[in-house]
Protein backbone atom coordinates (compact mmCIF):
# COMPACT_ATOMS: atom_id res chain seq x y z
CA UNK A 1 0.00 0.00 0.00
CA UNK A 2 0.90 3.63 -0.51
CA UNK A 3 2.68 5.65 2.02
CA UNK A 4 0.16 8.23 1.39
CA UNK A 5 -2.26 7.36 3.90
CA UNK A 6 -5.42 9.06 5.15
CA UNK A 7 -6.19 9.73 8.74
CA UNK A 8 -8.87 7.70 8.41
CA UNK A 9 -6.74 4.36 7.13
CA UNK A 10 -4.92 5.10 10.78
CA UNK A 11 -7.98 5.20 12.43
CA UNK A 12 -8.99 2.24 10.45
CA UNK A 13 -5.58 0.69 11.75
CA UNK A 14 -5.96 1.96 15.17
CA UNK A 15 -9.77 -0.04 15.49
CA UNK A 16 -8.45 -3.33 14.31
CA UNK A 17 -5.84 -3.26 16.90
CA UNK A 18 -6.52 -4.89 20.33
CA UNK A 19 -6.44 -2.87 23.58
CA UNK A 20 -6.18 -2.61 27.00
CA UNK A 21 -9.66 -2.07 28.60
CA UNK A 22 -8.04 1.07 30.79
CA UNK A 23 -6.47 2.46 27.31
CA UNK A 24 -8.98 5.01 25.62
CA UNK A 25 -8.53 5.14 22.22
CA UNK A 26 -9.62 8.80 20.95
CA UNK A 27 -10.21 10.86 18.05
CA UNK A 28 -8.34 13.89 17.57
CA UNK A 29 -11.47 15.89 17.98
CA UNK A 30 -11.65 14.47 21.37
CA UNK A 31 -8.72 16.47 22.26
CA UNK A 32 -10.83 20.02 21.94
CA UNK A 33 -12.68 21.47 24.94
CA UNK A 34 -15.99 21.71 23.22
CA UNK A 35 -17.45 24.47 25.22
CA UNK A 36 -14.77 27.21 23.73
CA UNK A 37 -16.09 26.25 20.20
CA UNK A 38 -19.32 27.75 20.49
CA UNK A 39 -18.78 31.50 19.90
CA UNK A 40 -20.21 34.15 17.17
CA UNK A 41 -17.68 34.96 14.28
CA UNK A 42 -19.65 37.86 12.68
CA UNK A 43 -16.71 37.52 9.48
CA UNK A 44 -17.84 34.22 8.36
CA UNK A 45 -20.62 35.30 6.82
CA UNK A 46 -18.17 38.14 4.59
CA UNK A 47 -17.36 37.25 1.22
CA UNK A 48 -14.05 37.25 0.34
CA UNK A 49 -14.08 40.44 -1.26
CA UNK A 50 -15.88 42.31 1.57
CA UNK A 51 -13.03 41.08 4.10
CA UNK A 52 -10.82 42.67 1.69
CA UNK A 53 -12.93 45.65 1.67
CA UNK A 54 -12.71 45.82 5.65
CA UNK A 55 -8.66 45.25 5.50
CA UNK A 56 -8.19 47.99 2.69
CA UNK A 57 -10.00 50.20 4.84
CA UNK A 58 -8.33 49.58 8.18
CA UNK A 59 -4.82 50.63 5.97
CA UNK A 60 -6.39 53.60 4.75
CA UNK A 61 -7.86 55.10 8.26
CA UNK A 62 -4.37 54.07 9.70
CA UNK A 63 -2.73 56.49 6.50
CA UNK A 64 -4.96 59.12 7.47
CA UNK A 65 -4.48 58.92 11.51
CA UNK A 66 -0.40 58.71 10.88
CA UNK A 67 -0.56 61.51 8.71
CA UNK A 68 2.55 62.83 7.08
CA UNK A 69 1.53 62.56 3.74
CA UNK A 70 1.08 65.84 1.03
CA UNK A 71 -2.39 67.63 1.50
CA UNK A 72 -3.30 65.75 -2.65
CA UNK A 73 -2.66 62.57 -0.76
CA UNK A 74 -4.05 62.91 2.32
CA UNK A 75 -7.63 64.12 0.51
CA UNK A 76 -7.46 61.01 -2.00
CA UNK A 77 -7.26 58.67 1.24
CA UNK A 78 -10.36 60.39 2.50
CA UNK A 79 -11.86 59.59 -0.66
CA UNK A 80 -10.70 56.18 -0.93
CA UNK A 81 -12.29 55.83 2.82
CA UNK A 82 -15.58 56.71 2.10
CA UNK A 83 -16.33 54.87 -1.34
CA UNK A 84 -15.24 51.44 0.53
CA UNK A 85 -17.45 52.58 3.63
CA UNK A 86 -20.36 53.41 1.39
CA UNK A 87 -20.13 50.54 -0.54
CA UNK A 88 -19.63 48.06 2.63
CA UNK A 89 -22.55 50.24 3.39
CA UNK A 90 -24.82 49.36 0.64
CA UNK A 91 -24.56 45.59 1.07
CA UNK A 92 -25.27 45.56 4.70
CA UNK A 93 -21.75 45.59 6.27
CA UNK A 94 -21.38 47.44 9.03
CA UNK A 95 -17.92 48.62 8.81
CA UNK A 96 -17.04 50.11 11.90
CA UNK A 97 -18.72 47.70 14.40
CA UNK A 98 -17.24 44.99 12.30
CA UNK A 99 -13.78 46.56 12.70
CA UNK A 100 -14.39 47.26 16.30
CA UNK A 101 -14.98 43.68 17.18
CA UNK A 102 -11.64 42.26 15.03
CA UNK A 103 -9.96 42.02 18.40
CA UNK A 104 -12.85 40.34 20.31
CA UNK A 105 -13.28 37.53 17.23
CA UNK A 106 -9.72 37.15 17.43
CA UNK A 107 -8.92 36.22 20.79
CA UNK A 108 -12.45 34.44 20.93
CA UNK A 109 -10.38 32.09 18.00
CA UNK A 110 -7.44 31.93 19.74
CA UNK A 111 -8.96 30.07 22.66
CA UNK A 112 -10.77 28.02 20.45
CA UNK A 113 -7.60 26.68 19.10
CA UNK A 114 -5.80 26.24 22.33
CA UNK A 115 -8.40 25.21 24.96
CA UNK A 116 -8.14 21.29 25.98
CA UNK A 117 -10.21 19.28 26.81
CA UNK A 118 -9.55 18.27 30.81
CA UNK A 119 -11.79 15.04 30.81
CA UNK A 120 -8.74 13.36 29.10
CA UNK A 121 -5.62 14.81 31.29
CA UNK A 122 -4.05 11.51 32.68
CA UNK A 123 -5.66 9.30 30.51
CA UNK A 124 -3.89 6.32 28.92
CA UNK A 125 -5.15 6.65 25.62
CA UNK A 126 -4.15 5.39 22.04
CA UNK A 127 -4.13 8.19 18.83
CA UNK A 128 -3.32 7.92 15.42
CA UNK A 129 -1.76 10.43 13.09
CA UNK A 130 1.39 11.20 11.49
CA UNK A 131 4.67 12.16 13.67
CA UNK A 132 7.49 14.98 13.49
CA UNK A 133 10.68 14.25 14.37
CA UNK A 134 11.75 16.63 17.04
CA UNK A 135 14.73 17.60 18.85
CA UNK A 136 16.01 15.74 22.08
CA UNK A 137 14.42 17.29 25.13
CA UNK A 138 16.48 19.52 27.60
CA UNK A 139 16.91 16.23 30.15
CA UNK A 140 18.21 14.23 26.64
CA UNK A 141 14.52 12.26 26.08
CA UNK A 142 13.69 11.76 22.80
CA UNK A 143 10.93 13.75 20.87
CA UNK A 144 8.35 14.17 18.51
CA UNK A 145 5.44 15.47 17.40
CA UNK A 146 2.09 13.99 16.10
CA UNK A 147 -0.37 15.92 13.72
CA UNK A 148 -3.89 14.78 12.55
CA UNK A 149 -3.01 15.34 8.95
CA UNK A 150 0.10 14.73 6.23
CA UNK A 151 2.46 17.83 5.68
CA UNK A 152 1.50 19.83 8.48
CA UNK A 153 3.75 22.43 9.86
CA UNK A 154 5.24 22.19 6.56
CA UNK A 155 3.77 22.84 2.89
CA UNK A 156 0.66 23.88 5.40
CA UNK A 157 0.47 25.99 8.68
CA UNK A 158 0.64 24.21 11.86
CA UNK A 159 -2.80 23.03 13.30
CA UNK A 160 -4.05 25.21 16.52
CA UNK A 161 -2.41 23.94 19.67
CA UNK A 162 -4.94 21.50 20.84
CA UNK A 163 -4.84 19.17 17.74
CA UNK A 164 -0.82 18.59 18.33
CA UNK A 165 0.61 16.32 20.49
CA UNK A 166 4.20 16.51 21.94
CA UNK A 167 5.25 12.80 22.00
CA UNK A 168 8.30 11.58 24.93
CA UNK A 169 9.55 8.91 23.04
CA UNK A 170 11.83 5.86 24.50
CA UNK A 171 14.65 4.96 23.08
CA UNK A 172 13.63 1.77 21.62
CA UNK A 173 11.75 4.03 18.63
CA UNK A 174 12.91 6.84 16.40
CA UNK A 175 10.59 7.72 13.61
CA UNK A 176 12.07 6.47 10.20
CA UNK A 177 10.50 9.68 8.43
CA UNK A 178 9.11 12.66 8.66
CA UNK A 179 4.95 12.34 8.91
CA UNK A 180 5.47 8.24 9.18
CA UNK A 181 2.27 7.26 10.09
CA UNK A 182 1.88 6.22 13.56
CA UNK A 183 -0.70 4.85 16.45
CA UNK A 184 0.86 5.55 19.71
CA UNK A 185 -0.29 4.80 23.67
CA UNK A 186 0.82 6.09 26.65
CA UNK A 187 -0.41 8.63 28.85
CA UNK A 188 -1.87 12.37 28.06
CA UNK A 189 -1.42 15.36 29.89
CA UNK A 190 -2.40 19.16 29.14
CA UNK A 191 0.74 20.20 29.51
CA UNK A 192 0.93 23.27 26.78
CA UNK A 193 4.62 24.00 24.86
CA UNK A 194 5.78 25.98 22.30
CA UNK A 195 9.07 25.25 20.51
CA UNK A 196 10.94 26.59 17.25
CA UNK A 197 12.26 23.99 15.35
CA UNK A 198 13.26 23.17 11.70
CA UNK A 199 11.24 20.96 9.43
CA UNK A 200 10.78 20.66 5.79
CA UNK A 201 10.75 24.27 4.74
CA UNK A 202 12.56 26.21 7.96
CA UNK A 203 12.06 26.70 10.84
CA UNK A 204 8.24 26.18 12.77
CA UNK A 205 7.10 27.43 15.77
CA UNK A 206 5.65 24.34 17.05
CA UNK A 207 3.08 25.37 19.52
CA UNK A 208 1.60 22.09 21.31
CA UNK A 209 -1.72 21.91 24.02
CA UNK A 210 -0.59 18.44 25.13
CA UNK A 211 2.68 16.05 26.15
CA UNK A 212 1.99 11.74 25.51
CA UNK A 213 4.38 9.63 27.18
CA UNK A 214 4.66 7.13 24.45
CA UNK A 215 4.64 3.62 25.79
CA UNK A 216 4.11 1.64 22.58
CA UNK A 217 4.13 2.71 19.12
CA UNK A 218 2.52 0.91 16.46
CA UNK A 219 3.80 1.74 12.65
CA UNK A 220 1.80 0.76 9.44
CA UNK A 221 4.05 -2.01 8.94
CA UNK A 222 3.90 -3.10 12.39
CA UNK A 223 -0.07 -2.59 11.75
CA UNK A 224 0.04 -4.73 8.94
CA UNK A 225 2.03 -7.32 10.50
CA UNK A 226 -0.11 -8.06 13.01
CA UNK A 227 -3.24 -8.19 10.98
CA UNK A 228 -1.53 -10.56 8.81
CA UNK A 229 -0.60 -13.02 12.22
CA UNK A 230 -4.33 -12.84 12.62
CA UNK A 231 -5.12 -13.77 9.57
CA UNK A 232 -3.31 -16.74 9.17
CA UNK A 233 -3.59 -17.82 12.89
CA UNK A 234 -7.23 -18.10 11.91
CA UNK A 235 -7.14 -19.89 8.70
CA UNK A 236 -5.04 -22.69 10.40
CA UNK A 237 -7.69 -22.87 13.11
CA UNK A 238 -10.08 -22.84 10.76
CA UNK A 239 -8.35 -25.91 8.39
CA UNK A 240 -7.81 -27.66 11.66
CA UNK A 241 -12.08 -27.34 11.82
CA UNK A 242 -12.50 -28.76 8.68
CA UNK A 243 -9.87 -31.35 8.72
CA UNK A 244 -11.82 -32.39 12.38
CA UNK A 245 -15.00 -32.17 11.04
CA UNK A 246 -16.00 -30.09 14.28
CA UNK A 247 -15.34 -27.17 16.52
CA UNK A 248 -12.14 -27.36 18.45
CA UNK A 249 -10.46 -25.10 21.20
CA UNK A 250 -8.14 -22.19 20.34
CA UNK A 251 -4.65 -23.30 21.87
Amino acid sequence: MTMRLSFAVIAACLLALPAPSEVARIEWADLVDETAQDYEDPFVELTRKQLNALRRLVRLRAQLENGGSKPELLDQIKLDIEATEATLAEEGVDANWLISQRWVVMERREKAGTAANVDIDGATVSLGGFVIPAPRDEDGSQMAYIVPERGMCSHVPPPPPNQMVRLRLSDSWTPSTVYEPIVVTGQIRIEPTQKEMLVVDGPVLMKAAFTLEVDDVQTFETIQTSEEASTNRASVLMGRIKATGGAIKDE
